[in-house]
């Protein structure tokens, strides 16, 4: 697997780019029914914070269209509702799993007038050009083959003047605290998806992921490329999330 085109990253480990979809499809069907618990677990409940801190920059109004990607569980389109009611919500997830898990939760009845769940991948997204308002993806974008292919898709869906957050784990940039972060993902994390999932491979490759992540100017740079103005980030809990914003101008 020396071909660089051809391959990618799923953790630590290199494969065929043909082959991650369905790899991490896997690891979410696997985890989709402890996924909101292991959260909360994993983060202390911080994860909540982090969500709502996406939203309130969002600035939700009514009678505005989210695509909410890697969305699966609902968490950002029931936020979103709550501040706009009025509104409209497609969230989207490759991993059927996931959105059950999304249309079981109480939320999803008080709102099913006002979402659509769709099964799809984000490098190809089922929608027409200027289609949607704001284009929202948290914890899911580290997770897409091809980064650079799902921004360009985000770009070509939103409308001119719509607004793309992307919500995703980063580095610290104070380099004691990123080992100290370090020590706890690896040591820990995996060993709470074996008590609590019953799954402690699906969190070692999830904890993998997050280090192969770009950090925060990395990432800011690729949202510029894709062709995002006013791009900028704020980082979440010292960096160890970070929240990414750019405008369809």
């Amino acid at each position: 697997m020396s071909n660089t085109e051809n391959t990618t990253h799923f953790g630590n480990k290199t494969i065929l780019k043909e082959l991650k979809s369905e790899m991490v499809g896997e690891v979410f069907t696997n985890v989709a029914k402890k996924y909101d618990l292991m959260n909360d677990v994993m983060s202390l409940g911080i994860h909540r914070i982090w969500k709502t801190a996406l939203v309130d920059w969002l600035s939700p109004r009514n009678g505005q269209d989210l695509l909410d990607v890697a969305g699966g569980t609902g968490d950002i389109a029931f936020r979103f509702l709550k501040r706009a009611p009025k509104s409209r919500v497609t969230v989207l997830d490759m991993t059927e799993k996931m959105l059950v898990e999304g249309k079981r939760r109480a939320e999803a009845h008080k709102f099913k007038e006002n979402i659509d769940w769709i099964c799809a991948d984000a490098m190809k997204l089922p929608f027409e050009e200027n289609s949607f308002d704001a284009y929202t993806i948290s914890f899911g974008i580290r997770n897409i083959t091809d980064i650079k292919v799902a921004l360009t898709e985000a770009f070509r869906v939103l409308k001119p003047g719509g607004r793309l957050l992307v919500l995703e784990f980063s580095q610290i940039p104070i380099s004691r605290l990123q080992k100290l972060y370090d020590l706890y993902s690896f040591k820990a994390i995996p060993r709470m998806g074996k008590v609590i999932a019953g799954d402690k491979d699906s969190y070692q490759y999830l904890v993998e992921s997050i280090r192969k992540f770009p950090n925060q100017e990395e990432f800011l740079k690729l949202l510029q490329a894709a062709g995002f103005e006013n791009a900028k980030y704020r980082n979440l809990s010292l960096g160890i999330a970070a929240l990414h914003s750019g405008w369809k101008i």
